[in-house]
């Protein structure tokens, strides 16, 4: 090596460094896509980042970095020992300056890069897989339905154009592919084939779709021909059965909600209603996706209690707003349930009567039989304190269950949920029909001066009761509490880029996923469908999950609407879609 002149050497180095950093980071590995977690922004989520070809062996560079870093320290350590001699001696003080600039050549080219690029990309993995691991709800994300069946676009009156008779001939499987590659319009399959086996095709296409967001199997249990499980009913449900009512369930979706598609099912009687949603779900998805918070988790119940006199009243609810008094009624609260957490107690006075409003942290339950026990503990519980204490009624109407009242629209009750969307000025234009402008005007002379005219408690809304009570009636909800769960004030406002931003604030859905009418085959695998069936992982997820889905299910039916009516198509709509054709009656 030594009668080989610097500059060749040099060379050397130059040229073996380039041919190892191509060899090593060309080399094997598989294409990597990285996607942001379900909890970032819809914006964030839906963006990926994707590196096509071979990956690096960036575990491989990692290693060699440390012992690089070895050998250049024990080179150093040797030189130091006998610096002397070797700065003395030209041939060993050329082999440490070779060797330095060797490693200084491998510093320069790919110390830093392995140390920052390696850690990103095994955080990245590191990521996805406790994100595999530790969250079975993580969903992919669905595009806008490329076919929707909505009520106001002229090109939904048109009939197919594909033959009756070539479809005949196909299986049911075949026909569900021709479905999902966009062949066939989902919404014209009752046109082109019976209806019994258009709702069968229907089906096998949805079960596939549900089927990549991790809810496979979910409508086996939603039965589409005459059939119900009495025993399933009995001491449960309803009493003196004789018979029972089938309700058709449309499917609405894909819905971009917090980062994950969702589909939605809905039982209702009212034609355009699914097809009008699902317009208001591409047009969300279309856009930003919808973004869902729960404000409040708190079920209610406001037992009234009757006193000697006004003061023994008064002192009633001093006592109980003391922290230590509401620290033993809580003990006494929770001694009646596995689940269920006293989170206050707001007591109420007119004259001689007390109305305690209880609030309850219910899990995944409604809440309803957990909080009236629990509350049935706390008045004992006072009556050994206030000794002329009378209970009147359990439920004293502050609650307020499934009646209009002020109190459930500024202290909430159940699930107080906010969700807002931003769809591009684009997608207002071709989807919705209608323009930015418009539709804003459209929404402040209706849902805010109309309702504030009309003295409305919580109806700052289009129509929020249609959505709220066709997803409670497909999951098993309690469908008298749409009362209060319908509470909602839409907002809508044109962003500053001219899109449209739209809101539903709506502070008292009241769901649960367990218990009641949830048990049942069919509401069932709607709420596996939706993938929030049963308990969730940690007490209250599945049902606060619903009540997502709830939200987010009436801003895009508020959406559809306030556009069918800024661009004055409702009529039409319902026209054409909501009446059956006259048939002669034969004689």
């Amino acid at each position: 090596i030594d009668t080989i002149p610097s500059t060749r050497l040099y060379m050397a180095v130059v040229v073996v460094s380039v041919i190892f950093s191509f060899l090593l980071l060309n080399s094997g590995g598989t294409s990597i896509e990285q996607e942001a977690p379900p909890s970032s922004p819809p914006s964030t989520a839906l963006k990926k980042i994707t590196r096509q070809g071979p990956e690096p062996k960036w575990h491989i560079l990692k290693i060699l970095n440390y012992a690089a870093v070895s050998s250049f320290l024990v080179s150093v350590g040797c030189f130091a020992s006998d610096a002397s001699r070797h700065m003395n001696d030209s041939s060993s003080l050329f082999k440490f300056l070779f060797g330095w600039s060797f490693f200084l050549c491998y510093f320069f080219g790919f110390f830093g890069i392995s140390f920052v690029d390696a850690d990103e990309i095994m955080e990245g993995q590191n990521f996805e897989s406790s994100e595999r691991s530790t969250s079975s709800k993580s969903k992919a994300v669905h595009p806008p339905a490329e076919s929707t069946p909505v009520c106001t676009v002229p090109s939904s009156f048109e009939k197919p154009s594909l033959s009756k008779t070539d479809l005949q001939s196909k299986s049911n499987e075949e026909l569900s592919n021709m479905v999902l590659t966009g062949q066939i319009k989902d919404h014209q399959l009752e046109k082109l084939l019976d209806h019994h086996r258009a709702v069968d095709v229907r089906r096998l296409a949805f079960d596939s779709k549900l089927s990549s967001v991790g809810c496979g199997g979910a409508l086996t249990d939603l039965p589409s021909g005459p059939s119900l499980d009495y025993s399933r009913v009995f001491g449960a449900n309803c009493e003196i059965v004789v018979g029972y009512v089938p309700l058709p369930v449309g499917m609405v979706g894909p819905l971009t909600l917090n980062g994950q598609s969702v589909y939605i099912p809905m039982a209702t009687t009212e034609g355009c209603l699914v097809a009008s949603t699902n317009r208001g779900c591409k047009a969300i998805t279309q856009g930003s996706g919808a973004t869902s918070v729960i404000l409040r988790d708190g079920i209610t119940r406001a037992p009234c209690v009757r006193m000697n006199s006004a003061k023994e009243a008064a002192e009633l609810k001093l006592w109980c707003e003391m922290p230590a008094n509401f620290a033993t009624l809580k003990h006494a609260f929770e001694s009646t349930t596995g689940f269920g957490k006293l989170l206050s107690v707001e007591p109420t006075v007119a004259g001689k009567n007390a109305y305690l409003r209880l609030q309850c942290f219910a899990g995944d339950a409604m809440g309803m039989n957990m909080v009236s026990k629990g509350s049935l503990a706390v008045i004992d519980l006072l009556k050994s304190v206030f000794p002329t204490l009378v209970l009147v009624a359990l439920s004293g109407n502050m609650c307020t269950d499934k009646k209009a009242a002020a109190t459930n629209w500024i202290h909430g009750r159940g699930k107080s949920v906010v969700v807002e969307a931003i769809i591009p000025q684009h997608v207002v234009r071709t989807t919705l029909k209608t323009t930015v402008q418009a539709i804003v005007q459209t929404n402040i002379h209706k849902n805010l001066i109309g309702s504030a005219m009309a003295g409305a408690i919580g109806g700052f809304n289009a129509h929020a009761a249609n959505n709220v009570t066709a997803v409670f009636l497909a999951t098993g909800q309690d469908p008298a509490q749409n009362v209060e769960s319908s509470n909602c004030i839409t907002l809508l406002e044109e962003t500053e880029d001219g899109d449209l931003w739209i809101c539903c604030t709506m502070p008292s859905i009241e769901v649960g996923t367990v218990g009641g009418g949830t048990s049942l085959p069919a509401q069932s695998a709607c709420l596996k469908a939706i993938g929030c069936k049963g308990g969730g992982v940690n007490p209250g997820d599945n049902a606060k999950q619903l009540a997502h889905v709830v939200a987010a299910a009436t801003m895009a039916g508020e959406l559809s609407l306030l556009a069918a009516l800024a661009a004055n198509t409702l009529v039409q709509a319902h026209m054409t879609h909501n009446r059956k054709p006259t048939t002669a009656k034969s004689t």
